[in-house]
């Protein structure tokens, strides 16, 4: 269901590109004319405000390279395209790009193509030098008096069966039902396009792949590569760009702790699923429970559009799937409206309703400005509370609890927090329980808590603003041990109130 929902979102993507090609920067540019003559050598920029320029984003030929001499056709790093840098492994991979140009060049026969041909077959004395600052590990393509032989239709459909060839069975007859689509067509040894963005939740700078299996643990029923998962070359790339544009995109990711939180629907909505968990703009969550809760027409709409999030982390060269979610825009709304009422609570500080995205609450459990993330059930909890519904586990209190006491200070999110492990054990409506004070509760460990809190606003009328105020001072021992520490608190606050 994973690999057809993200097909299915494919068609939706605006730049998908042709058939194994991919946007890619490209930081030079070789400008020849129809004859293959040199003209120039031109830096291409992405714009000034990038932090890290790696040139013109454009769509190109793409290939996964592992190990061993792959040359990708008309776009390639400098050393693969111009030969750019020094020993027998550069010479060995210049070689073979040129041999790749020149077949595409008899198998098009386009002009262009053999323009690009004619300047690689020149000696070097007769090429553009290499700039004194140019990087080698640099994308670099070609033009021919303006015109970019990459994107010429006979080129591309080369660039499609080459790719295609070099990734599937390779024998030409071995046929199987692909697992996306469930058409019989040749299966694809390994996935064209690899996924980015895990860095941050274990995986590989270079990417991992969403299926993968390279060793015998893997393999099943004598099948071998991704033969036991067996996907066409069309379904492989679309599930594969398709995963990648939504974690390029901030308002449909989310990064918890060690897990990549991928959010999507089968429609089209203005709704910013990771925008909104992660920072909880107070104007957009209004609008969420307007629309959940009272059914007036607002920013949301509910319905039943397909809604899915997956949770992804890395695991080597591969993609782990660490959850999957599929249910509707209008269950999720509903479950999301109810994250955030569950938030509620009066501050005496000011009047504003304040909420929280899931990254703040999960750091209520550590010591602030901790280094280290939350344990990963925190995030998960919630993450499930947001988009499943149900229950907070109870574990989270004694987290939190153990935290206030350590720090001796309870901030907002931890109440926030608390109270929404405890509300959430109850039936729906129990949202707006325990928001502000409740004059008829008679239990006596929220008696207790009322009493702290009226002494420690006697201390503050009659001192002032304190660096260490009773609460500061006396909350772990009066939550824990509170008839030693009342009778004393309660004397003390006689000589305060004379004030």
């Amino acid at each position: 269901m994973l690999l057809q929902a993200l097909r299915d979102y494919s068609t939706r993507l605006d730049d998908l590109g042709p058939p194994m090609y991919k946007r890619t920067p490209i930081k030079y540019e070789v400008q020849l004319d129809v004859e293959g003559n040199p003209i120039g050598l031109v830096t291409l920029t992405g714009g000034e405000e990038l932090r890290a320029d790696r040139g013109l984003p454009m769509l190109v030929p793409l290939l996964v390279r592992t190990s061993g001499i792959k040359p990708i056709l008309l776009a390639d790093r400098g050393d693969y395209a111009l030969g750019w840098g020094d020993g027998p492994r550069t010479a060995q991979a210049h070689r073979g790009f040129i041999d790749l140009v020149s077949e595409c060049a008899d198998t098009t026969g386009e002009r262009d193509v053999f323009a690009v041909v004619h300047y690689l077959a020149q000696p070097d004395e007769l090429r553009i030098p290499m700039p004194a600052d140019a990087d080698p590990q640099a994308n670099v393509t070609f033009s021919v008096e303006g015109r970019w032989p990459i994107d010429s239709p006979a080129v591309r459909a080369f660039w499609a069966m080459k790719a295609d060839r070099s990734a599937s069975a390779g024998d030409g007859e071995t046929m199987m039902e692909c697992i996306v689509c469930g058409e019989r067509r040749p299966p694809l040894r390994r996935m064209p396009i690899m996924i980015k963005g895990l860095g941050p939740v274990g995986g590989q700078s270079s990417g991992a792949a969403l299926v993968s299996a390279n060793v015998d643990v893997f393999e099943s029923f004598h099948l071998k590569n991704n033969h036991i998962a067996p996907m066409c070359s069309d379904c492989a790339e679309r599930v594969s760009k398709a995963l990648n544009a939504l974690i390029e995109d901030e308002s449909s990711r989310l990064y918890l702790g060690r897990v990549l939180y991928v959010f999507w629907t089968r429609e089209p909505t203005s709704f910013a699923w990771g925008t909104l968990l992660s920072r909880a703009d107070p104007g957009q969550v209004e609008a969420l429970l307007t629309a959940a809760y009272r059914g007036r027409s607002g920013a949301m709409t509910l319905d039943a559009t397909a809604f899915y999030c997956v949770g992804l982390s890395g695991s080597g060269g591969r993609v782990a799937v660490r959850g999957w979610i599929d249910t509707t825009v209008s269950e999720a709304s509903q479950n999301l409206a109810r994250y955030f009422a569950l938030q509620r609570l009066v501050d005496i500080r000011s009047s504003d309703q304040r909420y929280f995205g899931i990254r703040s609450l999960a750091d209520a459990t550590i010591r602030e400005g901790s280094k280290d993330p939350p344990l990963p059930d925190v995030p998960q909890a919630l993450m499930r509370l947001a988009l499943r519904g149900g229950a907070l586990p109870m574990s989270l209190v004694a987290q939190v609890i153990r935290r206030i006491r350590a720090g001796q200070v309870v901030n907002y999110q931890q109440a926030a927090l608390i109270k929404m492990v405890l509300a959430s054990q109850q039936s729906e409506g129990w949202e707006t329980f325990m928001v502000g004070l409740d004059e008829q509760n008679r239990d006596p460990a929220y008696l207790c808590g009322r009493l702290l809190a009226v002494l420690d606003v006697i201390q503050r009328e009659a001192l002032g603003e304190r660096n260490a105020t009773i609460i500061d001072r006396f909350f772990g021992s009066a939550s824990t041990a509170p008839l030693s520490v009342f009778g004393r608190l309660t004397r003390g606050a006689q000589p305060h109130l004379a004030r």
